[in-house]
C-alpha cells in the first residue's frame, strides 16, 4: 500500500508540474553587489547468515534512467509556485521515508532523484556566448537586447582586470555599465520613463589578473534594452573585457527560497543518516543543477566541472598516499606506545596532550594535514588503552579548528583575508591579523579544556568489553568490509568473497563463546600501566626503519614546503602540486610491490564528498543564497542606532559568520562578505572601522565550522579515516560535542572581540 501510495502521490505531482499554465511574478529587488558498531546477537543462526551471503554473492541490481526531450525553457517555465511547493513534498516525504523502512525510504529517494532528473533534462544548457570587446575613454561600446520578457532579470557577467572594493572616483580607475530601459506609463504615471541602473567597477592598477564580476539587474518591461560601457582612466590606454548575458525568470527571494529548501534538504539526509554523506551531497548537487536550470540558468558540464576546487582535492589524495604508505612503517603504533608511557595510564592527561599539540600544529599547517597524521595514532592509541576513539577524535578536531584560527596561514579563511589587496591597504597584513588572532585563540584555547571536561564529564570513554572482545568485535567488521569492497565479477574474485564470508561467521562463532565467558568488567583507571608498556613495547615496535627515513624525510620536505609557501611568493607551488609531488616521490622511494594497497586505502568516498560539495555550495551561490546573507547583514547593521552600531556589527558578523560557517563552506562565505564589510566600512552612512568586521568574519567563519560534521573539511577527512578504520561517528555524535563547543568558544571570542575593539579601542 505504502508503494501504491507513492507512486500516485508522485504521479499526482508530475501532474501538478507539467498541467498548470498560470505565472506568479514576484516583486524584485536589485543586486547591489556581487555506521555506528554493527549489533552481534545471540540470536541469529549460521542458516540465515549463510542465505544472506549467498545473496551478499550472487545479487546484482542494475538501475536505469530516462531522459526526456529538451523543451524551449520560456515556455516550459509556468510554474513557479507549484515547483517549489513539490520540491517541499518531496523533502517531507524524505523525512517520513526515515521511519516506514528501507525499501520505502529506497522508493521515495528513487522518485525525487528522478523528478529532479527530469527537471534537470528539461532545460537546455545555457549558450550566451562571451562578447569581446575593447573600450577607452574616447570610444565606449553600447548594444541592444530584444529577447527579454516582462518582469525579467538581466544577469550580466562582466570580466577584465578589475579590483575588488568600494571604489573611490578622486583615486582610482573604473568602468561604468549603464542598463537602460524605458518604463511604460502606469496607474501612478501618465508617461513612459527611463530607468537606468549604473554599476561601477574599479580598475587594477596592474592590470594583470582577469577578474570576473556578476550583477542582476530588474527589469521592469519587454522593451528593448540599452547596455552602454565606459571607462573612466587617466590617460588613453585600451582596457579589454568580456561580457555575456543571461535572462532569468525567478525573483531573487524564490532563488534563496529554493536554495534554502535544497540545503535543508541535505541536512536533512546526513543528520538522520537516510543515505550516506557522499550520496547526499550527491543528490543535493543534483537537486540545484535542477533548480538552476528551472530558473533559466543551467550550467555546463564544463562549467559544472570548473566549480570543483581541484587543489583541495590534490591536497587531500596526496595526503592520504602519504599517510598510507606512512602506516606500513608501524611508526603509528610505535607513537601511540610513547604517548600511552608519557600519559602513565591515565586518559585526561593524554587527551589533552593530543588535542593541545593537534592546535599547535594546526596553527601552521593545514588542519586537513593535521588530522590526516593525529587520526591514526589516535586510533591505535586509544584501541592500547581500550578507549573509544569516537570522543577522543572528535575533541582533536575540535582543537585543530580552534588552533587553525590563531594564524594567517592556519585555516582558509584566513588566507583569503590575508590575501585581499583591499585589505592590506587598510593595515590587515600577516603579522597584525596573527598578532591580534593569536591572542584571542589563545584565550578562546585555554578556557575550552575545562569546557570540554564538563562535556565529557558522563562520558564513559573506556569500551565496557575487555580489550579481547573489543579487538574482535572490530576484527570481524573490518573484514566484513573487505569482502563487501569485493565486486564478484569473475569467478575467483567471487570464491574470494565466500572465504571472507566464512572467516567472518567463525569469527562471530568465537565471539558468541567469549560473550558467554565474560564476566569482568574493565576498571575506569589503568594500574598495570608499567607491565603493559613491556608487553606494549616488544609487540608494537618499528616494523621497517628503512621505509620510516624514507616517510620521514619525504613528510618533513613536504610540511616544510607548506609553511615555505605562505611566506615566499617566489614558490609557484599551490598546497595540491607540493602534496602530489610528495606523494609521487614517496612511491618513487618506497618501491612497493603491491600499489592497489595504496590506492585501496585512499578515502575515495570523501573525495567525492567534497567534489560534490563544491558543486552544491557553488549553486547554491549562483541561486543568491550567500549573497542574500551577506546583504541582509548589512542591513541589519545599518538599522542599528549609530551609538551602539560598532559593537552590534561585530556581533552580528560574529554570529552570522559562525552559524552560516557551521551550515555552509565557510571559504565562499568569507570570500562573499569581505567586499560586503569593505563597502558597509567606507559608506558614509555607516561610518564603521572595517578592522573590527574583519577580526568577527574572521573568528566566526573559523570557529564555526566545530558546529557539524560537514562545517569545516577537517571534520569530514577525520570522519572518513575513522569510518575506514572501524570507527565512524555520526553527524549527531559530532554535533552533541562540536555544537555546544562552537556556542561557547564564540562567546569567549565575543568577549574578546568587544573588550578590545569596543573598550580599549583597538585596531581603530
Amino acid at each position: 500500500s505504502h508503494k501504491v501510495m507513492s507512486w500516485v502521490h508522485y504521479s499526482s505531482l508530475l501532474f501538478i508540474a507539467f498541467s498548470s499554465s498560470s505565472l506568479t511574478y514576484m516583486t524584485i529587488h536589485e543586486r547591489s553587489f556581487a555506521r555506528g558498531e554493527e549489533h552481534l546477537g545471540n540470536g541469529s543462526l549460521d542458516q540465515e547468515r549463510r542465505f544472506r551471503l549467498g545473496s551478499e554473492v550472487n545479487s546484482l541490481s542494475l538501475s536505469h534512467c530516462s531522459s526526456s526531450d529538451k523543451n524551449d525553457p520560456l515556455e516550459n517555465f509556468r510554474l513557479t509556485s507549484n515547483i517549489k511547493m513539490s520540491i517541499l513534498l518531496l523533502c517531507s516525504n524524505v523525512i517520513c521515508s526515515k521511519y516506514e523502512g528501507d525499501t520505502q525510504r529506497q522508493n521515495e529517494l528513487t522518485m525525487s532523484r528522478t523528478v529532479f532528473q527530469l527537471f534537470f533534462s528539461m532545460y537546455p544548457d545555457r549558450d550566451n556566448p562571451w562578447r569581446m570587446l575593447a573600450v577607452s575613454s574616447t570610444d565606449a561600446f553600447s548594444m541592444n537586447l530584444t529577447d527579454f520578457g516582462d518582469n525579467a532579470l538581466l544577469k550580466l557577467q562582466v570580466g577584465g582586470p578589475f579590483a575588488g572594493g568600494m571604489i573611490d572616483i578622486n583615486s582610482q580607475e573604473y568602468i561604468l555599465i549603464q542598463v537602460e530601459q524605458t518604463e511604460p506609463p502606469g496607474q501612478r504615471r501618465r508617461r513612459a520613463q527611463q530607468v537606468i541602473h549604473n554599476w561601477t567597477i574599479p580598475l587594477h592598477a596592474q592590470r594583470s589578473e582577469q577578474i570576473l564580476v556578476t550583477r542582476t539587474f530588474e527589469m521592469v518591461s519587454s522593451d528593448p534594452i540599452t547596455i552602454t560601457v565606459q571607462t573612466f582612466l587617466q590617460d588613453n590606454e585600451v582596457v579589454p573585457l568580456s561580457m555575456t548575458h543571461q535572462s532569468l525568470y525567478v525573483n531573487v527571494e524564490t532563488q534563496v527560497a529554493i536554495a534554502g529548501v535544497i540545503l535543508a534538504g541535505v541536512y536533512v539526509l546526513i543528520i538522520f543518516e537516510i543515505v550516506h554523506r557522499t550520496l547526499a551531497a550527491m543528490l543535493g548537487s543534483l537537486a540545484a543543477l535542477s533548480a538552476l536550470a528551472i530558473i533559466g540558468d543551467r550550467p555546463s558540464l564544463v562549467t559544472v566541472v570548473e566549480w570543483i576546487d581541484y587543489e583541495t582535492l590534490a591536497l587531500l589524495f596526496g595526503m592520504m598516499v602519504l599517510v598510507a604508505i606512512f602506516s606500513e612503517t608501524g611508526f603509528f603504533d610505535y607513537c601511540a606506545v610513547k604517548a600511552y608511557q608519557l600519559s602513565r595510564g591515565r586518559v585526561w592527561p593524554m587527551i589533552i596532550i593530543l588535542c593541545l599539540i593537534a592546535s599547535i600544529l594546526s596553527a601552521f599547517l593545514d588542519n586537513v594535514t593535521t588530522m590526516m597524521l593525529f587520526t591514526p595514532v589516535t586510533i591505535r592509541l586509544c584501541e592500547v588503552l581500550n578507549l573509544d576513539p569516537r570522543h577522543v577524535l572528535i575533541a582533536e578536531v575540535i582543537f585543530t579548528n580552534i588552533g587553525g584560527a590563531a594564524t594567517a596561514v592556519g585555516d582558509p579563511p584566513n588566507v583569503i583575508i590575508v590575501s585581499n589587496q583591499n585589505l592590506r591597504r587598510e593595515g590587515i597584513d600577516f603579522a597584525s591579523f596573527t598578532g591580534y588572532m593569536f591572542l584571542g585563540i589563545c584565550l578562546v584555547l585555554f578556557t575550552s579544556f575545562p569546557f570540554l571536561r564538563m562535556l565529557y564529564w558522563n562520558k564513559k570513554l573506556y569500551n565496557k568489553e575487555s580489550i579481547e572482545i573489543v579487538e574482535l568485535k572490530h576484527e570481524i567488521l573490518v573484514w566484513r568490509q573487505t569482502a563487501q569492497r569485493i565486486n564478484p565479477a569473475s569467478r575467483e574474485e567471487t570464491a574470494v568473497k565466500c572465504l571472507l564470508m566464512q572467516k567472518v561467521l567463525n569469527l562471530e562463532n568465537l565471539l558468541r563463546k567469549m560473550m558467554k565467558t565474560f564476566q569482568r568488567q574493565i576498571s575506569q583507571e589503568d594500574k598495570n600501566w608499567e607491565q603493559n608498556i613491556q608487553e606494549l613495547q616488544k609487540k608494537h615496535r618499528i616494523s621497517d626503519k628503512a621505509l620510516l627515513v624514507k616517510c620521514v624525510s619525504v613528510l618533513g620536505v613536504v610540511i616544510f614546503m607548506f609553511f615555505v609557501n605562505s611566506f615566499v611568493p617566489s614558490i609557484h607551488l599551490d598546497l595540491g602540486w607540493i602534496a602530489i609531488l610528495g606523494a609521487l616521490w614517496l612511491l618513487v622511494l618506497a618501491d612497493l610491490q603491491d600499489f592497489e594497497i595504496i590506492l585501496h586505502r585512499v578515502e575515495w568516498a570523501t573525495l567525492l564528498f567534497f567534489a560534490a560539495l563544491f558543486v552544491l555550495m557553488e549553486a547554491l551561490a549562483q541561486l543568491q543564497l550567500i549573497d542574500y546573507i551577506g546583504e541582509q547583514t548589512a542591513l541589519l547593521i545599518k538599522s542599528v542606532p549609530e551609538d551602539q552600531r560598532l559593537a552590534i556589527a561585530i556581533i552580528l558578523v560574529m554570529w552570522i559568520s559562525a552559524l552560516a560557517s557551521s551550515l555552509i563552506d565557510n571559504i565562499p562565505f568569507t570570500a562573499t562578505m569581505i567586499p560586503v564589510l569593505i563597502n558597509l566600512s567606507q559608506d558614509a552612512d555607516v561610518n564603521l572601522p572595517v578592522k573590527p568586521l574583519i577580526f568577527a568574519l574572521a573568528m566566526g567563519a573559523c570557529l564555526g565550522g566545530n558546529g557539524t560534521l560537514i562545517g569545516a573539511s577537517a571534520n569530514v577527512v577525520c570522519a572518513g579515516i575513522a569510518e575506514q578504520h572501524g570507527y565512524g561517528f555520526s553527524f549527531m555524535e559530532f554535533f552533541r560535542l562540536g555544537f555546544p563547543m562552537m556556542i561557547m568558544t564564540c562567546m569567549i571570542g565575543m568577549c574578546y572581540l568587544l573588550a578590545t575593539q569596543v573598550g580599549l579601542g583597538w585596531n581603530m
